[in-house]
């Protein structure tokens, strides 16, 4: 369901930011959980991560991080923080693709494109490392294995996407909600922010209808029928699964297209 979208400021405002050391730790960040599910990563390859992480941004809700059209886009690795990617259509409706969590790349392909394809807005207050197309490269270039980890991410994301499409497609509504539940908790376990009891989530019905192409009022209804089945609760910003497996069975959720089974290069 596309959703008006009320115009933006074409202006990004964002501000260096000095976190502490803690923060900054490479080895410790979401972004190194994450590739470490697919490569273990030696010393070498955590310092040239260490190198996409030097200019780091504080952006608030609702200033774009990332514009549609734009040309030269930098993109992010998000170190704190959600957000969302979506589409503008021509009428000036938004479809929103996914939302990203800390350790996810935003915009890959707006460095890689010559132009921006899509926008992503924060939806919390977002920390997040500027990388650029030329260190990006620079990266890649020193160390292959790295740039194999991060194509691996990428291409999670496509896998994830082909699972949207279902949703959309063929999935009923609860079905398709306690899936995409279920998805997001798995991504957030791998980089430590959820475990099998549930995870703390900001997104509100609206956010939820837009992304899964229902409307709020249906988002509620099967909310409400999850919960009195005993399946999961997700009320004041926290998704509790009441009954995992349970709701796995009800999903159908087969997470092998997550690839979480351990490190594929040693």
């Amino acid at each position: 369901m596309a959703v008006k979208q009320s115009p933006k400021s074409p202006a990004l405002e964002s501000v260096p930011m000095k976190e502490p050391t803690a923060v900054l730790s490479v080895q410790d960040s979401p972004f190194a959980r994450k590739l470490s599910a697919f490569v273990r990563l030696s010393q070498e390859e955590m310092e040239a991560m260490s190198d996409l992480y030097r200019r780091r941004r504080h952006f608030t809700v609702g200033s774009d991080m990332i514009h549609q059209g734009q040309k030269d886009q930098c993109a992010y690795v998000l170190a704190s923080g959600w957000a969302s990617s979506y589409k503008i259509l021509p009428d000036g409706s938004r479809q929103i693709v996914d939302f990203q969590i800390p350790g996810d790349f935003l915009g890959l392909r707006s460095v890689l494109f010559r132009t921006s394809d899509h926008n992503v807005e924060p939806l919390t207050p977002v920390q997040a490392s500027e990388v650029q197309q030329k260190d990006l490269l620079d990266v890649f270039g020193r160390t292959p294995r790295l740039a194999t980890a991060v194509l691996w991410a990428a291409s999670r994301d496509e896998a994830m996407v082909v699972e949207r499409l279902v949703d959309l497609g063929r999935r009923s509504a609860s079905v398709r909600m306690a899936h995409f539940l279920l998805e997001l908790g798995s991504r957030l376990r791998m980089v430590g922010l959820a475990d099998k009891t549930g995870y703390a989530c900001p997104l509100s019905q609206y956010l939820l209808a837009d992304a899964l192409g229902l409307s709020a009022v249906h988002v509620n209804r099967v909310l409400r029928e999850l919960r009195e089945e005993g399946l999961l609760t997700f009320q004041r910003g926290r998704v509790s699964f009441d009954d995992y497996d349970g709701l796995v069975a009800h999903a159908e959720f087969d997470r092998s297209y997550l690839d979480l089974d351990g490190p594929l290069l040693g």
